[in-house]
């Protein structure tokens, strides 16, 4: 039986289990998938079963998507423009790391027909899946993209990959088309993301990467101003369906029992 895993610290939030499981089952594949919480000193361990075919495929969440580069053989070009991987598998006995958040990203926005193309995006955050999201952003031309970050410096530090980013200080509301939150702020239901954006128009997109819980205070909140709310569950299920199709193969079907086992 093939083992297959996300990693992750939290992780107990994850439902790539659930996901990739059901496809597993539905596709006739005998293999598992799992969780594991790890620390930064079991990555090097990690990547050997993956040398030695005790695990066949992995996929990655915060906050390692960065720090597990340094012990992969190859980078996608996804992996390597955005600095980040979600997928590790064995190609031509190398570990090789790709980014399907990207496609993932895109795809949720194509899904529910929103046209990126000359639209000023504001990020909430800057690490874990950041890199992706602006990577994807301009690839659908964009015409701004701004960060902020309550960490300063760690939104400059994207500078390094993106060189025509606007950086503003956490607290600092410009005007945009599009709000995303790529913080985690929200994963735990009390969490707030003390930001004032009564003043600006309604009808924005105010998109979360958060899937889990499924309505975060910040889409409430933007909700009840009267504005278009777009949770991360759909970037979830494009992501993972491409890591399956690195893995199998096949791409699987996203149908009514993918959306009924992730409510």
């Amino acid at each position: 039986m093939k083992k297959f895993l996300v990693i992750g610290n939290p992780i107990s939030h994850s439902l790539s289990p659930k996901l990739h499981n059901y496809w597993l089952k539905k596709n006739s594949i005998n293999g598992t998938y799992d969780k594991e919480k790890l620390n930064s000193n079991d990555l090097e361990k990690l990547i050997l079963r993956v040398k030695t075919n005790e695990i066949y495929g992995i996929n990655v969440t915060v906050p390692f998507k960065k720090e597990i580069i340094s012990y992969l053989d190859e980078l996608s070009l996804e992996a390597e423009n955005t600095q980040s991987v979600n997928t590790i598998y064995l190609n031509d006995n190398k570990v090789k790391g790709h980014n399907t958040d990207v496609d993932g990203f895109q795809l949720s926005l194509t899904n529910i027909k929103f046209d990126v193309k000359g639209k000023k995006i504001l990020i909430l955050g800057a690490g874990g899946v950041v890199p992706s999201i602006i990577f994807s952003l301009k690839k659908m031309k964009a015409l701004k993209i701004i960060i902020s970050n309550r960490t300063k410096a760690k939104a400059e530090g994207l500078k390094d990959i993106f060189n025509d980013l606007s950086i503003v200080d956490w607290g600092e509301v410009p005007n945009f088309d599009m709000v995303i939150n790529a913080t985690s702020l929200g994963l735990d239901n009390k969490d707030q993301i003390n930001l004032d954006f009564s003043k600006v128009e309604k009808g924005k997109l105010y998109y979360d990467v958060i899937y889990n819980p499924k309505e975060t205070n910040f889409l409430k909140k933007a909700k009840g101003m009267g504005n278009k709310t777009e949770n991360g569950k759909k970037m979830f299920i494009y992501q993972a369906a491409a890591s399956f199709k690195i893995w199998h193969n096949i791409y699987p079907n996203i149908d009514e029992g993918v959306y009924k086992i992730l409510d």
